[in-house]
């Protein structure tokens, strides 16, 4: 099985449509764009999206503090394509494991 591409799970994520050729630093200011829109008319949604992907909160409550007068729909941003990173490496680690671990007869 491929690995999903960043985009895809932003997309998924976030409920958004990105193009799967998209440069990181449009994806960022289009994940960027979004978080500004939720955190303007649904706050709750975007507690929810922080939750689900699993961003660190108290990094989050840090990060915030720390930079006071800041975007935080940048700082939201980084950290959910941080988490995101992390959480393709583990599965990409876990999955090269498993392939040479296992002979096909033990995976069944």
């Amino acid at each position: 099985m491929e690995a999903q591409s960043l985009t895809e799970i932003i997309n998924y994520e976030m409920g958004l449509d990105l193009p799967p050729k998209i440069s990181f630093d449009q994806m960022r200011q289009q994940l960027q764009a979004a978080i500004n829109e939720l955190i303007k008319s649904d706050f709750q949604k975007l507690v929810n999206v922080l939750y689900r992907v699993d961003v660190n909160e108290r990094k989050l409550k840090y990060l915030l503090q720390e930079n006071v007068g800041a975007d935080a729909a940048v700082i939201i941003a980084d950290l959910i394509i941080e988490r995101q990173l992390e959480k393709i490496k583990t599965r990409a680690a876990f999955t090269d494991q498993d392939d040479s671990d296992t002979s096909d007869q033990e995976k069944w």
